[in-house]
């Protein structure tokens, strides 16, 4: 949605996929896809295309790219923005914790059997030593690395709606779900499933984004800011 307002306002857009997601839905105007080779392969791309500036509306978990994005654009001398949609508000009945690892310890305490986790193929790494609970897990694409003995792999995406979710976990007989604060409406229908089925909720809350970065919190914000129209927030 940024590339296409920033085309349609008549801005030479370049959009960067990272390539994790096999059939990635491509923006508006030229895309490139892959790794730049570090800070450094960064810094000079950002000078061989003449970049005038930086958006970096990654997902918001993806905390390696966006520290690599910060350090790169300040070493080139490129203003970068930081497009953050709104985390969802936190429910008083979540538990909410720092990391995966530390979800993974909430799971393999709790006493029930049938866990929902929607954290992301990258992820299943840290509940593949839990052959206690039965996973019900969702990814756009297949997982590449270790996951649980007792899972049900659903490859899916969003948007979704409360009655799909809901229908979802009945059939599974879900009693936990594990999920990251992306934010947004997407994928926000289990959370709402999730209270009217009585599902207890382990909630990841997001890394910390780079010192000083700038932020702002919708496309409309970011387009602005990229036409020198509208000031940002300090993070």
């Amino acid at each position: 949605m940024l590339a296409a307002e920033l085309a349609a306002a008549g801005t030479d857009v370049l959009s960067s996929l990272a390539g994790l997601v096999r059939e990635p839905q491509p923006p508006d105007g030229r895309v490139r896809i892959g790794g730049f080779g570090g800070d450094t392969g960064m810094v000079s791309y950002l000078h061989a295309e003449g970049i005038s500036a930086v958006v970096d509306a990654t997902h918001p978990f993806a905390a390696v790219i966006t520290a690599s994005a910060a350090r790169a654009a300040a070493q080139a001398g490129v203003p970068l923005l930081v497009l953050h949609r709104p985390e969802w508000e936190l429910h008083p009945s979540w538990d909410a914790v720092a990391d995966i690892r530390a979800a993974a310890g909430v799971v393999r305490s709790w006493p029930g059997e049938s866990v929902f986790l929607t954290t992301g193929r990258h992820d299943l790494e840290a509940f593949a030593a839990d052959d206690r609970h039965r996973f019900l897990v969702r990814t756009v694409d297949p997982p590449d690395g270790p996951v649980p003995p007792r899972v049900t792999l659903i490859l899916d995406r969003g948007p979704y709606t409360v009655q799909g979710e809901s229908a979802l976990m009945r059939n599974h007989q879900v009693g936990l779900l594990v999920t990251k604060n992306s934010g947004g409406p997407m994928t926000a229908a289990k959370l709402q499933a999730a209270r009217e089925l009585g599902v207890r909720v382990v909630m990841v809350q997001r890394p910390p984004l780079p010192p000083g970065s700038q932020v702002v919190a919708t496309v409309a914000d970011a387009v602005q800011w990229s036409l020198g129209l509208s000031p940002c927030q300090p993070d």
